[in-house]
């Protein structure tokens, strides 16, 4: 028996939570499903902050210009204009529901600045802004009796209408009806029915083999979203972060770009400064420029990393604008007001994503998506820093809205959702098989299809990913579902849509670099790509 809701909402990071309160404010059942705890998202790991024009020395036009110029011909205007303007008042919202962002002495907002951004408006909580906002939307959450949080919850497929077999309903189009979730802590597969299902999942960072995401990253969002028929796009706009500290353990920890809108700057391993040889704006150039300076001065130089210099800043200050950051920093050996510190790019961003309007409705009537899994119109070929908690918290209010709508006028008809079945199957006899393909999976992403391509690389990569492909694909229909077969299963349906998408652009524009269309062409499309549901 499928437990019904309005509205079903997968994933707990800032832009689930808030799609979950503001659904509530319209009296609306809503299941919030996480695969771990409520609290583990990639919202909780973002450091810098979100990007709102506060301040009477900045205006709306400033921060549209910004995120224009940063998207690089790809951002769709509407969009941009909507969700800049619509900014201050879902802050205010954020405040109110217990958010505090960092004050000067004056009682105004300590606005930060990052590459990209002509002004200051970054409204920040120190380098812990995600955080912040997590703890708050978890406290006001958790005070609605109309929100259920479903923890240790993951999802695997969405049901369709299409899906259904024998219902008896009538319908002129395939609508999502509901999901089915793996319980992890009882190892059963649950069946959940409501109108709307919205998809805030997140991020794909762990396709790559170095990435400032959580583990949690997987793209499962998109690649549900794909495989019920949902329209992708511009998924080759994969952003990587040009500053994370390189530890001697492999591991890759998110120094914020806000260090460098402090004044930090970017040496090579002689200690020359050499962002100026790149861009105008030298360290505050966009992302995918310093990350493309940063590769190919590694490349030229022969070096692991480069260094990140912020030992002239006032030191008294680092500490406490960047307690995270310095802490880190310190445990791995070095100590931010006396020494360089070791950085590369890695994986941190997605720009592309699930299709959506402005109100978060995808292609798939019934289907939202919100946060980094949606493509928007906002981010373009390259996201300006600190745009996306912004988006998120806008798509999430206007979404709500929408939704509150939908499940208000939609008449599905009666049926019953489909329980799942493992008939007999067994656990998975070789579990070695899935560490390594896991392995193989974000090597050859990382290797392949990276900072830089080439169509001979993508082609090199799509092989290697189809074989993988096929593997799993066996697994997932002899075995029982587990974790880490449902999360490798996403990461190679995503691995695949990047590399399709950026097949299609025969082009280099924004985060897509490709050794044999370095130049920009005069059309500017988006990349899409749709699954053929009458394939298995």
């Amino acid at each position: 028996m499928a437990k019904q809701f309005d509205a079903i909402i997968i994933g707990s990071g800032i832009g689930g939570l808030s799609f979950a309160l503001n659904l509530a404010r319209y009296g609306r059942s809503v299941a919030v499903v996480t695969k771990k705890t409520s609290s583990e998202s990639n919202t909780n790991w973002a450091q810098g902050g979100i990007a709102c024009v506060t301040d009477k020395t900045d205006d709306f036009t400033s921060h549209v210009n910004d995120t224009l110029t940063a998207g690089d011909g790809l951002c769709e205007l509407n969009a941009v204009k909507h969700i800049i303007e619509s900014g201050p008042a879902r802050v205010a919202e954020l405040i109110e529901w217990g958010v505090k962002f960092e004050n000067g002495a004056d009682g105004n907002p300590d606005l930060g600045r990052e590459g990209g951004h002509s002004k200051r408006r970054i409204l920040h909580a120190r380098d812990m802004t995600g955080r912040a906002i997590e703890s708050a939307l978890i406290r006001a959450v958790n005070l609605q009796k109309n929100i259920t949080i479903l923890e240790h919850h993951l999802a695997i497929d969405l049901i369709t209408l299409s899906k259904i077999q024998n219902s008896g309903v009538n319908t002129v189009e395939d609508r999502v009806v509901g999901v089915h979730v793996l319980n992890t802590k009882q190892s059963k597969v649950e069946t959940l029915s409501a109108t709307v299902v919205v998809l805030a999942t997140g991020g794909i960072g762990q396709v790559y083999q170095f990435t400032t995401n959580p583990d949690i990253a997987t793209g499962d969002g998109i690649a549900m979203a794909y495989r019920a028929g949902a329209e992708i796009r511009d998924m080759e706009m994969v952003q990587f972060h040009p500053t994370a500290l390189k530890s001697s353990d492999g591991s890759r920890a998110l120094i914020s770009e806000a260090v460098r809108g402090e004044g930090a700057i970017l040496r090579d391993m002689n200690g020359r400064a050499f962002m100026k040889d790149f861009h105008p704006l030298g360290d505050l150039a966009p992302r995918d420029v310093v990350a493309r300076a940063i590769d190919s001065v590694m490349k030229r130089d022969g070096a692991p990393h480069v260094l990140l210099d912020i030992t002239k800043v006032a030191q008294g200050h680092l500490a406490e604008r960047f307690p995270h950051i310095y802490s880190t920093c310190l445990k791995a050996g070095f100590d931010l007001t006396k020494d360089y510190i070791p950085v590369v790019p890695a994986a941190h961003y997605l720009c592309g994503g699930v299709t959506t309007d402005l109100s978060g409705r995808t292609t798939l009537p019934g289907l939202y998506a919100v946060g980094e899994v949606a493509s928007t119109g906002l981010h373009g070929a390259n996201r300006l820093a600190s745009n996306s908690l912004l988006e998120a918290v806008v798509l999430s209010y206007d979404g709500a809205a929408a939704a509150d709508n939908e499940i208000k006028n939609q008449v599905i008809g009666n049926f019953v959702l489909p329980a799942w079945v493992d008939g007999a199957l067994g656990d998975p006899d070789e579990r070695v098989v899935l560490t390594h393909n896991w392995d193989e999976l974000r090597r050859t992403m990382w290797d392949y299809v990276g900072i830089v391509r080439s169509t001979k690389r993508l082609k090199r990569a799509q092989t290697r990913i189809r074989t993988l492909s096929e593997e799993v694909r066996e697994y997932y229909w002899n075995f029982k579902v587990e974790p880490r077969l449902l999360e490798l299963r996403n990461l190679i349906q995503v691995a695949e849509l990047i590399i399709d998408c950026a097949l299609q652009r025969h082009e280099s524009r924004g985060l897509h670099y490709t050794l044999d269309f370095p130049t920009q062409s005069k059309s500017i499309v988006h990349s899409m790509v749709r699954r053929n549901l009458n394939q298995k």
